[in-house]
């Protein structure tokens, strides 16, 4: 694990239910991995059951927070970087709810012009989702599952932003880590390499516990049992494999926090790898 600026501390905002989305009875009632990733980077779209589980985890792993506010660091200038590329094109898979220096944000200020498309399994984070983010120009929000590629690559409302036959930025930004290998993630991201044109760039980013105590990691893939997604760290070998059929830009698979830093200090702490491809 390694380093990365230190942020404000998660859980500044405690919002109710009513005001984090909930479309279904008892949606507050089970901890869900996108909320809880809201709690720690101290957003307010979360439940008391969130909260709780989301304690738990900062009681094993104290800078939990720090390595949420990597991940969306490492976002921000991977997007950045497909986006100075002539990528315009962008389907964010997994996106969970919106926060602040969301993708259309960071790629519309290179090019204006740019497409996003966030994508989400889950009801709850989808319907929050397109309230926050309103009558954003060239931005949509749909439902859909990385599991299921074929559905969600012809979806109607992907198919009307998305030209597959043009370069597309597909981002798998912390979202693999929840997806066991008996539901073959390497062949899900694989379809989506396939379906997507030369140039096209694949965004990853991936928690591991290379190097993380044992007992405490068992510990936090505990909590993570009883939410909507279990916890499925790899390590960065198998992590590697997610980019069979792309060219690794530099400086490769990397800690979060040393993935093309442009002079941002490097003090903190980091949890997971993460990498930029590009399809020959």
């Amino acid at each position: 694990m390694t380093s990365e600026p230190a942020p404000t501390a998660p859980g500044a905002g405690e919002s109710d239910a009513t005001s984090a989305g909930a479309t279904g009875a008892g949606a507050e009632n089970r901890p869900n991995v996108a909320r809880m990733y809201d709690y720690y980077l101290g957003g307010c779209h979360n439940f008391a059951a969130d909260r709780a589980a989301a304690r738990q985890v900062l009681e094993i792993f104290p800078d939990t927070g720090v390595a949420a506010q990597t991940n969306r660091a490492f976002l921000r200038r991977a997007v950045r970087y497909a986006a100075e590329r002539g990528v315009r094109q962008f389907l964010d898979i997994g996106a969970g709810l919106p926060t602040q220096g969301n993708v259309h944000e960071v790629v519309q200020s290179v090019a204006p012009d740019s497409r996003v498309v966030y994508v989400d399994y889950d009801e709850v984070a989808v319907a929050h989702a397109r309230r926050l983010l309103g009558d954003a120009t060239r931005t949509v929000v749909v439902r859909g599952d990385l599991r299921r590629p074929d559905e969600l690559l012809t979806h109607p409302d992907v198919t009307a932003s998305i030209d597959l036959t043009r370069p597309v930025a597909v981002l798998l930004v912390a979202v693999l880590h929840f997806v066991p290998d008996a539901e073959d993630p390497y062949a899900a991201v694989a379809r989506l390499r396939d379906a997507t044109a030369p140039g096209s760039q694949l965004v990853l980013s991936h928690l591991t516990l290379d190097g993380a105590p044992p007992l405490p990691a068992q510990r936090s893939r505990a909590v993570y049992q009883q939410s909507t997604a279990p916890l499925v760290p790899r390590t960065r070998a198998d992590i590697l494999r997610f980019f069979d059929g792309y060219d690794l830009v530099e400086p490769g698979l990397a800690w979060l926090a040393d993935w093309r830093p442009d002079g941002e200090p490097r003090d903190g702490v980091s949890h997971g790898f993460g990498g930029v491809g590009v399809r020959a």
